[in-house]
């Protein structure tokens, strides 16, 4: 595939904005279970509370905090929290009192708005550890004051069953057993704590000594950080309770929020996604038209000989089911080979973000994954490589087929073209079965694959959720980041199997393009000699055909004339056709020198070699349009009376005035719907529009009755007085009047005259004439 690369070059801005795009839709896609983890655990769990810093606190709560903080945080605490009054304003220009109801009357701390988001992290884990150090020092004094010995305010917070939850609120299953801040005793239910009753507690606490509150902090330091920031959320959110704020607001506040930028992201990745889809779909259309009009020009330019290498049907296949494959794989492979590694390199580290535990189930996926696609493989590629050889085959056969039917029915084959048509399309079908059964196997296969893997996650992920070692939220972002992982290694994968199937196309179009004309202009052309014009002379030539072991034309020489017929009659096979074609350039000579207007063919461009010659092949083509489209179709422009005059020479205009549209009637492709001599009076017609300085007729008055082709004959030597009239027959009575016959046997010239000295001098054309005239005819040929 890497030999057509250049036809991507004009689409590479385009290419570019698609992998722009990609990264901005696989950026999205990435963020989106990060964003609905943040709503299961910030917005659920932690009623809204999205940090353990709380953005205000009244003055008893940070009296009662600063009880439990060591002198860094303390110190962080007094640099970032300013002492304000309920009615001073805030940043927005409203009294704290609104955000905050209970502080009407009192001064509350509230958190700077400048503060550094360095800052606001170290405070986080500040609070944290604040959070689990009254837990074990209120766990203490519960402890302490087992025999009742002094009296301890109800706030709500004691708890007397074994491992009960420590950080409750909406997630009851991170306890403290699995941390061993808490062992059988009761624990403290901090979500449930009434912060107004525990500040009664503050003379208690004044009167511990340091080191309960040292080694309460030293059990808080050793736990789980994401567990001491979750419940630090729990503190703040008391914090925020006993300030007056509405807690279910709040919650939904956040959910809404994050809801809508989860929103905002799904319209962009979805605007990006189509937007990919365009571009891609451009760029393949694009890629696909630039090669099919590249085989087309190269195919334009084939000599007979690269025709004789690549059938019809396979150029066919080439044009249009090789270069849609190539367009399918650009069309998807821009989409999902660029957007897979994005994705799959992205969901990983998303993935290990959440939890490094729990890699090992992305290395068993991806390794069972490919497991799969690498068996697919191994039993569907032989199958791909071999579909677009049968796709040939039934091409061929269909149009031999369709182009053969006369034959096939005057034979009585019907019965075996439909068997063989059969035979290649039930191969073909049965191909395409196997590739598609094995395509169709493969996608439950990978369905219950990755509902295992869902399963299997959300087993190991709810022990961990049990441990405390994970949040709800970040299991179920984890899920879907390894289905990501998933999907991009299957994406990668379909691609793997598509671009087999491609790559033999590309390779099937890369020799097209790549097959040099045997026959090419030269660096320097040299243009006709008008002092010459109409003579061709061949000098010496011999030609030999690709493969062959000997020369189909051995030394022929002639010079034919403008104003003369120059004919060449001889048996099937001889070489008469290939004399022909060595004119018009069609072959190039194998040795000697073919000279029309007195210069080498090979010096001059084949446009204005072909621009002086009038061809009229043995089989005559018509192209789909109408009569005059065909007669003018080597013109520019062909005048009404002109039409007419060349019609009537080649004696078509009596067939023509039949029809009622005339010249305007319509010819079907390969001009089936008009009789051969049609074809072939059509086709002389079309040479003689161009009024050309030399004709060549090869065999073209074979399908025309002895009558028309006396009438031709003269009507073509008085339209044709100053030009060269070359012609190839089968019927003596067709070139009879020629100047010069030559008879040729086995590419050689055997025989050179008029008619009347060949009878006399050839025995060759006296056997052919012989078979073709009556005895009186050849009796008054030869007197």
């Amino acid at each position: 595939m890497t030999k057509l690369t250049r036809f991507l070059k004009p689409f590479l801005g385009a290419l570019a904005v698609a992998i722009v795009l990609l990264f901005v839709q696989a950026i999205c896609d990435l963020n989106l279970p990060n964003l609905m983890s943040d709503i299961v655990n910030v917005g659920i769990q932690q009623g809204g509370v999205e940090d353990a810093t709380p953005r205000a606190i009244s003055k008893d709560g940070m009296t009662f905090v600063k009880s439990f903080t060591d002198d860094e945080t303390t110190r962080l605490v007094d640099e970032n929290f300013i002492l304000v009054s309920g009615h001073d304003l805030d940043e927005k220009g409203n009294p704290w009192s609104e955000t905050y109801p209970a502080a009407v009357n009192a001064e509350i701390y509230v958190l700077d708005p400048d503060i550094s988001p360095e800052a606001l992290a170290r405070l986080d884990e500040g609070f944290g550890v604040v959070t689990w150090t009254m837990v074990n020092v209120l766990k203490d004094v519960q402890q302490m004051n087992a025999d009742g010995a002094f009296e301890i305010p109800d706030f709500g917070a004691l708890s007397g069953t074994n491992g009960a939850d420590a950080t409750n609120g909406a997630d009851a299953t991170n306890n403290t057993n699995s941390t061993g801040a808490a062992d059988d005793a009761s624990s403290i239910d901090i979500d449930s704590l009434d912060l107004t009753e525990a500040y009664k507690m503050q003379p208690l606490l004044d009167l511990l000594p340091t080191d309960t509150f040292a080694n309460a902090r030293s059990a808080a330091t050793a736990m789980d950080p994401s567990l001491r920031l979750q419940s630090g959320t729990m503190l703040t959110t008391g914090f925020y309770r006993e300030l007056g704020v509405d807690m279910t607001s709040f919650e939904l506040s956040y959910i809404l929020r994050i809801g809508l930028i989860m929103l905002l992201v799904t319209v962009l990745s979805g605007i990006a996604t189509i937007l990919v889809s365009f571009i891609s779909s451009r760029i393949g259309a694009g890629v696909a038209r630039d090669l099919r009009g590249s085989l087309f020009e190269k195919v334009a330019r084939f000599s007979h000989a690269e025709f004789d290498q690549f059938s019809t049907a396979s150029l066919i296949t080439r044009s249009t089911n090789d270069v849609s494959q190539i367009q399918m794989v650009l069309s998807l492979g821009i989409r999902m080979i660029c957007y897979a590694p994005i994705m799959g390199i992205g969901g990983t580290i998303m993935a290990l973000n959440k939890s490094v535990s729990m890699s090992w189930i992305i290395g068993v996926a991806v390794a069972v994954l490919l497991g799969i696609v690498l068996v697919l493989l191994v039993i569907v590629m032989p199958k791909f490589q071999l579909m677009q050889k049968l796709i040939d085959r039934v091409n061929l056969v269909a149009r031999e087929t369709l182009g053969g039917l006369m034959v096939i029915r005057a034979f009585s084959r019907s019965d075996f073209e439909e068997q063989r048509f059969e035979d290649a399309n039930r191969e073909l079908t049965a191909t395409n079965l196997f590739v598609n059964r094995a395509m169709t196997f493969m996608m439950p296969v990978l369905m219950l694959f990755m509902n295992g893997l869902t399963v299997l996650i959300i087993w190991v992920g709810a022990h961990q959720v049990a441990e405390s070692q994970m949040q709800v939220g970040d299991m179920m972002a984890y899920m879907q980041y390894v289905m990501q992982i998933v999907m991009s290694f299957m994406f990668i994968a379909m691609m793997f199997i598509f671009i087999p199937r491609a790559s033999v196309s590309a390779k099937r179009i890369a020799e097209v393009l790549s097959t040099e004309p045997s026959i090419n202009d030269p660096a320097v052309t040299h243009p006709l000699n008008p002092a010459q014009k109409g003579i061709v002379e061949f000098r010496d030539v011999s030609f030999r055909y690709a493969g062959a072991k000997q020369d189909a034309l051995c030394n022929i020489s002639f010079i034919a004339r403008p104003g003369e017929t120059t004919a060449f009659i001889g048996s099937t096979g001889s070489g008469k056709s290939t004399i022909i074609n060595l004119i018009p350039r069609f072959y190039d000579a194998t040795s000697g020198t073919v000279l029309v207007n007195g210069v080498d063919v090979r010096e001059v461009a084949q446009s204005d070699l072909r621009s002086h010659i009038g061809y009229v092949p043995q089989q005559s083509v018509l192209m789909a349009g109408t009569l005059e489209s065909n007669i003018a179709y080597g013109t520019d422009g062909l005048s009404s009376t002109d039409l007419e005059k060349v019609a009537e020479v080649a004696q078509a205009l009596e067939f023509v005035d039949e029809k009622e549209e005339r010249f305007g009637f319509e010819i079907a492709q390969g001009g089936t719907n008009v009789s051969g001599g049609q074809r072939q009076r059509i086709s002389i017609a079309r040479a003689l529009a161009i009024d050309p300085d030399i004709y060549l007729f090869d065999d073209s008055f074979s399908a025309l009755d002895f009558k028309t082709d006396a009438a031709l004959r003269r009507a073509l030597a008085a339209y044709t007085a100053k030009s060269s009239l070359i012609i190839v027959a089968q019927r003596v009575s067709t070139i009879m009047e020629a100047d010069q016959i030559y008879v040729i046997d086995d590419g050689e010239i055997v025989g050179q005259g008029t008619h009347r000295e060949l009878l006399k001098t050839c025995k060759a054309y006296l056997e052919i004439a012989s078979s073709q005239l009556a005895p009186e005819e050849l009796e008054g040929g030869v007197a």
